[in-house]
């Protein structure tokens, strides 16, 4: 015979189960749901929690080419935050600066070193030019942004052919020229740096009309009231970068090309056929030496010039640069 089921035992049995579901429920592991601007609650809360833009903190000091830069004044950080910023949050742009220094200051700051003028100056290249051959709509030319009559005055060739501007070691050694003939006339670095952008000339009839001595005291036009804060800033970032949010590793920089020096002081009628006979071709031979701006380079006088190939290039070695 089947014996009746107590009704306090099935009650209790119930329960129990209850709780071993809950607790198998409980049990299960979470499924993580990634957040989307569409699966969120609140599109600007998602913003707020995905997309973050500091301030840069400005330095409590600052020395360019050994003297101290016055930071105490608000109007002085004011304009440094600027350019802070503005090349902090231009990311692609301070990205190949860092990229392309890597290349270029060992070289410039050598001449600079070697010509007696400081090396933070090669910051002066850099926004100039981003470090790259550029043509100005002015038609100021190469990393340093030589016009016509300034490099030619400066000891630069600048004819149909050749063009010095674009000549890394000797457009270099002219600005180191015209940067220590504006020291001996201004007696300060960020100065002479001024100069270079508005001329010698137009700074000095500034200086003598608001009645000071200081870059950090002018009322100047906007470029040049930009100009040395840019440099700054671009010392500033380069120099720590990661205090500045890029993270830059040494396999990132482009590496200084790997070359050998020819010396000719002959004419040479076909400059791309030159290049075959060396075993590389016009496009390299134009990229180690953008100086030379023809396809071919007349030499009446048997001037030396000095022209740099690849260093392991050869009529085998295809695979030059």
């Amino acid at each position: 015979m089947i014996n009746k089921l107590n009704p306090v035992f099935f009650l209790v049995f119930l329960l129990l189960l209850s709780c071993q579901n809950d607790n198998d429920d409980n049990e299960k592991p979470e499924t993580n749901t990634l957040l989307t601007p569409d699966t969120a609650v609140s599109y600007q809360e998602f913003i707020k929690q995905n997309y973050q833009v500091f301030p840069m903190p400005l330095p409590n000091e600052l020395v360019f080419c050994g003297d101290k830069i016055p930071l105490n004044r608000s109007h002085v950080r004011e304009n440094l935050d600027r350019e802070i910023l503005v090349n902090t949050y231009w990311h692609s742009n301070t990205f190949l600066y860092q990229k392309r220094s890597k290349r270029w200051f060992p070289f410039i700051e050598k001449i600079l070193t070697r010509e007696g003028v400081p090396a933070d100056l090669k910051y002066l290249a850099l926004i100039e030019s981003g470090l790259t051959d550029v043509v100005s709509p002015a038609g100021a030319t190469g990393f340093w942004q030589f016009m016509d009559g300034t490099g030619k005055d400066y000891g630069l060739e600048i004819t149909e052919y050749v063009d010095e501007r674009y000549h890394i070691e000797k457009s270099t050694v002219a600005a180191c020229k015209y940067l220590k003939r504006a020291y001996k006339e201004f007696g300060s670095w960020p100065l002479a740096a001024a100069s270079y952008n508005m001329g010698k000339g137009a700074l000095s009839k500034v200086l003598k009309k608001q009645k000071v001595d200081s870059y950090f005291d002018l009322h100047l036009n906007k470029e040049t009231s930009r100009y040395v804060y840019r440099i700054l800033a671009a010392k500033l970032i380069l120099e720590n970068s990661e205090n500045f949010g890029f993270y830059f590793r040494k396999q990132d920089g482009y590496l200084p090309y790997a070359t050998k020096t020819l010396s000719v002081d002959t004419t040479i009628n076909d400059l791309a056929q030159f290049s075959i006979d060396q075993g590389i071709n016009y496009q390299i031979l134009r990229l180690l030496n953008p100086w030379i701006i023809n396809y071919s380079l007349p030499n009446k006088e048997g001037k030396t010039y000095y022209i740099l190939i690849p260093k392991n290039s050869s009529k085998e070695n295809d695979d030059a640069i």
